[in-house]
Parts: C-alpha cells; sequence; structure tokens
C-alpha cells in the first residue's frame, strides 16, 4: 500500500476512535442519570404526599373545632330544655338538637375518613422513603462505577490522541490538508475501504478501471460519486 495511504487509513481510524470515546462517556453518565432522575422523581413524590398528609390533616383539625362547637351547642340545648314554657319551643329544640346530633355523627365520620387517609398516605410515604434510600444507595455504587469506566475511557482516548499526534509528524503536510478538506463534510468516513467492488462511504458501486487502481493502492484514490478516499483492506481484516 502507498505509503501516504497507509498514512490516512491509520489517521482515519484513530479520528474514528477518538470520535467514539465522548458517546461512550455520554453512555456511562446516562446510566447514572437514569438512577437520578428516578431518584428525583421519588422525591418528588415525597414532597407531593407530604403536602396531602398536611392537607388531610388540617381538614381533621377543621372538623374537631366543628365538633367541639357541636358539642357546646348541644350543651346549650340541654339546658334550654329546662327553659322550655311551651310545647313549640320544645319541638324547636328537639329539632335543633336532632341536626346537631346528625352533624356530630357526620364530622365524626369525615374525622374517622380522614384518619384513614392519612394512614394510608403515611404508609405509602415510609414505601417512598425506603425506596429513595434504595436508589440514593444504588447512585452511590453506580457512580464509583461510572467514575472508574470514565476514567478507563479518558486513559485509553489519551493514549490514542498521543498515537495520532505521533502519526501527524510523520504525515506530509498536503496530504493532511487534502485529508482534512474531506473530513470537513464526511466526518469519520474520509477514508473508507472498497467492499464487493463499492465504495463503503455511499454505497455506490466503483468502476472497473477505478478498482483496479484501488487495489493496486500505489496511488491516493477517490471515490468517483463521493470524493471519498478509498482503500482496499486485507482480505483477512475484511473477512
Amino acid at each position: 500500500m502507498n505509503k501516504y495511504l497507509e498514512d490516512l487509513v491509520k489517521l482515519s481510524k484513530f479520528d474514528t476512535q477518538i470520535s467514539m470515546f465522548e458517546p461512550q462517556i455520554e453512555n456511562e453518565k446516562a446510566k447514572l442519570a437514569t438512577f437520578v432522575e428516578t431518584a428525583e422523581a421519588i422525591k418528588v413524590s415525597i414532597n407531593n404526599t407530604y403536602v396531602l398528609i398536611d392537607e388531610v390533616k388540617s381538614k381533621r383539625t377543621k372538623n374537631n373545632i366543628h365538633l367541639a362547637e357541636l358539642k357546646t351547642k348541644l350543651d346549650d340545648i340541654a339546658k334550654k330544655h329546662k327553659e322550655v314554657q311551651n310545647e313549640k319551643e320544645l319541638k324547636a329544640l328537639q329539632l335543633e338538637e336532632e341536626i346537631a346530633k346528625e352533624q356530630i355523627s357526620f364530622a365524626n365520620e369525615e374525622i374517622a375518613r380522614l384518619d384513614e387517609i392519612t394512614e394510608e398516605r403515611e404508609a405509602q410515604l415510609k414505601e417512598f422513603q425506603e425506596k429513595l434510600a434504595q436508589e440514593e444507595e444504588s447512585i452511590k455504587d453506580i457512580q464509583i462505577a461510572v467514575d472508574n469506566q470514565i476514567e478507563d475511557i479518558n486513559k485509553q482516548r489519551n493514549v490514542v490522541y498521543q498515537q495520532r499526534s505521533e502519526l501527524l509528524e510523520k504525515v506530509d503536510s498536503k496530504i493532511l490538508t487534502f485529508y482534512e478538506k474531506i473530513r470537513r463534510w464526511a466526518k469519520d468516513t474520509a477514508v473508507v475501504p472498497v467492499k464487493k467492488q463499492a465504495c463503503y462511504g455511499c454505497h455506490m458501486k466503483i468502476n472497473d478501471k477505478t478498482y483496479a487502481e484501488v487495489v493496486k493502492s500505489d496511488e491516493i484514490i477517490n471515490c468517483p460519486h463521493c470524493g471519498r478516499i478509498l482503500y482496499k483492506e486485507d482480505e483477512t481484516v475484511e473477512a
């Protein structure tokens, strides 16, 4: 293979490797982000549950106040019974007493219902708190694993950067400029292999003459369709 072409193939592979490191790092961070998002969602649920419990307790307090008022009212009615002078007044007091007792009964039922809701919400709150504790514990473990993985990726990236820098010192400046021009639009597919007599960048079939030149590898050959730099992989590599 032509020395310049060989350098470009190596350079292209280094650039492709470098481009892959950042997505790998982002993928590792995404693993942690999933657990963090779950933990944040649980925190929101916990806060909402606290709000609901406070609302229910506030309603219970109002019912207790109302219940105390009704009991006071019954006491007043009981005192008025002693002062009744005729049947009309008696019936009016009895009706008032009956309504007050019904209201007391309803208030007691409402308090019991609110207590039941509070109990359910507090049980739910406890479940959320337990889940949050588990998630936070998982986050600690995953954070360590992710940090270690990212550190390994950065080490690999530094090695590739070093190898690329060493290669750049040997590459002809004109060839490098030519490569960079193609790479501006082709990104990591500036240099591509030919497989089944087709450019592996645009997947268009190349003619026999161009294919023969690519196989020879004596010169740098561009795809006649897309302009990418072509090369023929060794049979063992291609297999």
